[in-house]
């Protein structure tokens, strides 16, 4: 019975102590580096929009320092823009909104474009690739422009259709 266990336990050391060759890959970080060329185009804003936008400071500020994300190489410089856009974000969110901007479907999508800063420059701070973040950061600044076309356009007034109280026809 002894000899069985001390072959067992020999046995079980020599195949633990086996060297492999398998490439787990865990180790490894892939550097690479950003670079503008694979974000996608900046949305169009209508016209009409366009000359309300004219008059925010805040959003011209913001659409500025976006604007650099598209001049930036490498990962130190995206990493300025990113600085600069959580600024311009914070004071775009706190900057009164035009009338016809100030509804819940602007200030979620620009709540999206803060997780999405946020998300690109944790992923530079922490040395990962950040342009898949990049890249959905701009879709996110798309979707926020396009939304600006979307309500200058609707004509739907909102009050009719939450208004509780029912009109005898």
């Amino acid at each position: 019975m002894g000899k069985l266990y001390f072959f067992s336990v020999v046995l079980l050391l020599c195949l633990s102590c086996k060297d492999t060759d398998k490439d787990s890959g865990l180790g490894e970080i892939k550097k690479v580096e950003f670079s503008a060329a694979k974000l996608p185009k900046k949305a169009p804003i209508s016209p009409t929009a366009s000359a309300i936008l004219k008059d925010w400071v805040e959003f011209n500020a913001f659409e500025g320092s976006f604007e650099a994300l598209y001049k930036a190489e490498g990962d130190e410089g995206l990493g300025l823009v990113m600085e600069d856009l959580v600024e311009k974000q914070k004071l775009l969110e706190e900057s009164s909104f035009p009338a016809d901007f100030d509804t819940p479907q602007i200030k979620s999508r620009l709540k999206v474009i803060k997780t999405y800063i946020l998300k690109v420059r944790f992923r530079l701070e922490y040395r990962v690739d950040a342009v898949e973040a990049v890249i959905e950061l701009a879709r996110a600044y798309n979707a926020f422009r396009k939304q600006f076309t979307i309500t200058v356009n609707s004509k739907l007034d909102t009050n009719i259709l939450l208004d509780e109280k029912t009109q005898d026809l």
